[in-house]
């Protein structure tokens, strides 16, 4: 009986480590470009860029985020929507590399706007202008001007969605 109590506490170090090993999830990026930002925001300021199939050790998650580490030891948030649980095979020719949505068209059809969906409005409205929007669609404001603008206005942004 003495015996058995000494092995007990290094029999429970074994099962945690082996529980610990276990649970450890891998998640494969599923859009074809994606970032990993310092805090569960699209305003999180930029860690690294990932790419389809490259494969995130998962560490955390909160709301429709996930926080997770890449082969190269960089930690960041990704929206939940670009990863996956299957672990994604490149090949060459890869039909699904191909037409793999980016993080920035899947925002955009979250938001449940698209091209049939415009055209559908634009031919309901035909007296609206959209010369404006036009414009607006292809203005570039980086992250930094962003957040410039945000603590002009002495807004401060916080996680989620």
């Amino acid at each position: 009986m003495r015996n058995t109590k000494r092995w007990v506490p290094l029999l429970l170090c074994v099962l945690a480590a082996v529980t610990a090993w276990a649970a450890t999830q891998m998640m494969s990026v599923q859009v074809r470009e994606g970032q990993l930002r310092e805090r569960p925001s699209f305003l999180g300021r930029i860690v690294t860029d990932v790419e389809y199939g490259d494969r995130m050790t998962v560490l955390s998650s909160q709301g429709g985020w996930t926080k997770v580490r890449n082969d190269d030891g960089k930690s960041g948030w990704i929206h939940t929507s670009a990863l996956t649980e299957k672990k994604v095979v490149m090949k060459a020719g890869d039909i699904n590399a191909e037409t793999a949505a980016s993080g920035e068209e899947l925002a955009l059809a979250g938001k449940g706007f698209n091209d049939e969906v415009e055209a559908e409005f634009k031919s309901s409205n035909p007296d609206v202008d959209y010369k404006w929007v036009d414009k607006m669609e292809n203005m570039v404001v980086s992250i930094d001007q962003s957040m410039d603008f945000l603590e002009d206005g002495g807004v401060e942004p916080k996680g989620g969605e």
